[in-house]
C-alpha cells in the first residue's frame, strides 16, 4: 500500500468484512473504539471479585480440561496461567503468513474486546501495540483440532505476550523479548484466566477461512472474465444469459451473475458478428454459467455471512457476564460454523476450476470451437496448448480430493472430555492449497481464450473485455509458435488472483456489498 497506512477503529460485535479485507490485504494500524474499554473493565473485575471470594470458578481458578476438578491456590494463578500458554504450545509447520497473522491477532483483539473474556484491558493494548508495530506472532499452522478452540496456534500467538520464542518483523525472525522492546513492554504475567482467554477461541480457523473467503472472491470474478473471453473466442450464444431464464428459476446468484456476464459482453463486435449463424446451443461450461456460478456466489454469499459473525464472536470459555456476575462454562469454541463454511467455499473454489478447465478443453477442440486444434498453427510442429489443458486438468482433480469435508471428521482428545471436535483448522487452511490450484486453472483458460479471440481480428470484443484483452497481452503475449509456457502460466495465475476487476464484477462480491445477506 502506498501513502500513510491506513488506520482501522475497531468496534467490537460490528466489524464488516471490508475490514477485514483490508486488514488481510495490507500492513494497517488498529485502535479500539472507547465504548468498549467499560465492558471490558466490568468483566475483568467480575474476575478479580472471584478470586477474591474464593469461589471455585472453572477457568479462573481450576486446573482445565480433564483437570477441570483441581482447584487452584490463589498464589498459583500467575503460575497456573503461564504454564497453559507453554503446555499448548505444541504446533508445527509452516508459520502463517503475516496476512494471516494479522487476521489472526485482530479477531483476537475484537473477540476479547467484548467484554466478556474479564482479561485486563493492558492485555488488549499490548496486542495493539505489538500489531502497529509490525511485530507478528509466529504460529504454525499445524496442531489444531477446532475444539477446545484453536488451542496449540492461539498458544504460540500468545508466546510473543510472555517473552517467550520468536517473533516476525517484516519477514526477520527475533526473540519474543526484543519485539516486546521495540514497542516499549516487558513480558507480561498473565492474570486469572487471562492465558484461559487467550488460547481458547477460533481465531486462527476464522481468519484462514477468511483468506479463503477473499481468494475465492477474487477467483470467482476471474472465472465470469475468462468465461466471457471464453465464449466471445468460440464465439457462443448470449441467449442464455436473457434475464428472463434466471427470473423464473429465482434463484438469486444466478440472475446476478447472468447480469454481469451480459454487461462484460455488451457492445462486442464478435457478438454481432454471428447474430444469425443459426447456432442453436452451447456446451453447459459456457450455457450453464449463470447457474454453476450463480450457485458458487450463494455458497460465498453464505459463507461471508457466517465469517462475519464469528470474527466478531466472544469464542473462548468460560465466559464473564459482569451485569449479573456469573461466569458460564460453555463450548463457543467449537468452530463447527467455521468447518461448515470452509467446506462450503471449498465446495464453490473446486467448482470454478471444474468448469473453468471444461471451457479450457473445448476451445481447444476444434470440432467444437471451430477454431485451430490447440489454438495454434502449424500444429504437428506445434503442440500449442495442449498439455497446458493436462495441467488444469491434474489441477482441477487435485481439487477433487481436497473438497473433502473436513467437518465430518472428529477425533476425540484430552480423555474424552473434548470428545467431538470440528476440524475446522484443516478445512480452512487446505483453502489456500485449493485457491492456487484453481486461479492456475482460471489463468490458463483465460490466456486460451485471449489467443482465441485474436483469431477473430480484426474484431472486437466490448469494451470491458477488450480492457481485460490488453491487460492479459501485457502479461502474456500470443502464440504464434512453441515457446516455454510455465512462466506465462505463473502470470496469469496471479492475474486470476488479483482484486482488480470491473464494478459489475466487484458488486457481487460479500465483501465489497455493505451487508451481507
Amino acid at each position: 500500500m502506498s501513502g500513510s497506512v491506513q488506520e482501522i477503529r475497531l468496534i467490537p460485535g460490528e466489524v464488516d468484512l471490508a475490514t477485514l479485507r483490508s486488514i488481510y490485504q495490507s500492513k494497517v494500524t488498529l485502535t479500539l473504539a472507547d465504548e468498549a474499554r467499560a465492558a471490558i473493565d466490568r468483566a475483568h473485575e467480575t474476575v478479580d471479585a472471584i478470586v477474591a471470594s474464593g469461589n471455585v470458578v472453572y477457568g479462573i481458578n481450576t486446573g482445565f480440561g480433564k483437570l477441570a476438578q483441581t482447584q487452584i491456590p490463589s498464589a498459583r494463578l500467575a503460575e497456573l496461567q503461564r504454564n497453559l500458554v507453554l503446555s499448548h504450545s505444541v504446533g508445527l509447520g509452516d508459520l502463517l503468513p503475516d496476512n494471516v497473522a494479522r487476521l489472526v491477532v485482530a479477531t483476537k483483539i475484537i473477540s476479547l474486546a467484548r467484554g466478556h473474556s474479564g482479561v485486563r484491558i493492558e492485555l488488549i493494548e499490548a496486542l495493539l501495540a505489538l500489531f502497529n508495530s509490525g511485530v507478528m506472532p509466529c504460529i504454525p499452522e499445524k496442531g489444531s483440532v477446532g475444539a477446545s478452540g484453536d488451542l496449540a496456534p492461539l498458544a504460540h500467538l500468545s508466546l510473543m505476550l510472555l517473552g517467550e520464542g520468536q517473533v516476525r518483523v517484516n519477514g526477520e525472525l527475533i526473540p519474543a523479548t526484543e519485539g516486546l522492546a521495540r514497542v516499549g513492554l516487558q513480558p507480561i504475567v498473565l492474570g486469572p484466566k487471562e492465558g484461559l482467554a487467550l488460547l481458547n477461541g477460533t481465531q486462527v480457523s476464522t481468519a484462514l477461512a477468511l483468506r479463503g473467503l477473499f481468494e475465492a472472491e477474487n477467483l470467482f470474478a476471474a472465472g465470469l472474465m475468462a468465461g466471457a473471453l471464453s465464449l466471445e473466442a468460440i464465439k457462443g450464444s448470449v441467449k442464455p444469459f436473457d434475464a428472463r431464464i434466471h427470473e423464473a428459476r429465482g434463484q438469486v446468484g444466478q440472475i446476478n451473475v447472468a447480469a454481469a456476464v451480459s454487461s462484460l459482453l455488451s457492445g462486442s463486435e464478435i457478438l454481432s458478428s454471428h447474430t444469425h449463424c443459426g447456432r442453436v446451443q452451447d456446451p453447459y461450461s459456457i450455457r450453464c454459467v449463470p447457474q454453476v456460478m450463480g450457485a458458487c456466489l450463494d455458497n460465498l454469499t453464505h459463507a461471508a455471512r457466517v465469517l462475519q459473525i464469528e470474527a466478531n464472536a466472544a469464542s473462548d470459555n468460560p465466559l464473564v457476564f459482569s451485569d449479573s456476575g456469573d461466569v458460564i462454562s460453555g463450548g463457543n469454541f467449537h468452530a463447527e460454523p467455521v468447518a461448515f463454511a470452509a467446506d462450503i467455499l471449498a465446495l464453490a473454489i473446486a467448482e470454478i476450476g471444474a468448469i473453468s478447465e471444461r471451457r479450457l478443453a473445448l476451445l481447444l477442440d476444434t470440432g467444437l470451437s471451430g477454431l485451430p486444434p490447440f489454438l495454434v498453427h502449424d500444429g504437428g510442429v506445434n503442440s500449442g496448448f495442449m498439455i497446458a489443458q493436462v495441467t488444469a486438468a491434474a489441477l482441477a482433480s487435485e481439487n477433487k480430493s481436497l473438497a473433502h469435508p473436513g467437518s465430518v471428521d472428529s477425533l476425540p482428545t484430552s480423555a474424552n472430555q473434548e470428545d467431538h471436535v470440528s476440524m475446522a483448522t484443516y478445512a480452512a487452511r487446505r483453502l489456500g492449497s485449493m485457491c492456487f490450484n484453481t486461479a492456475a486453472v482460471v489463468g490458463i483458460e483465460a490466456m486460451a481464450a485471449a489467443q482465441g479471440i485474436d483469431f477473430h481480428r480484426p474484431l472486437q470484443s466490448s469494451p470491458t473485455l477488450e480492457q481485460e484483452m490488453s491487460r492479459i497481452r501485457e502479461k502474456v503475449a500470443f502464440l504464434d509458435h512453441d515457446r516455454l509456457l510455465a512462466p506465462d502460466i505463473e502470470s496469469m495465475r496471479l492475474w486470476a488472483s488479483d482484486s482488480v476487476w470491473p464494478h459489475s464484477l466487484t458488486a457481487l462480491l460479500p465483501s465489497q456489498r455493505k451487508t451481507v445477506n
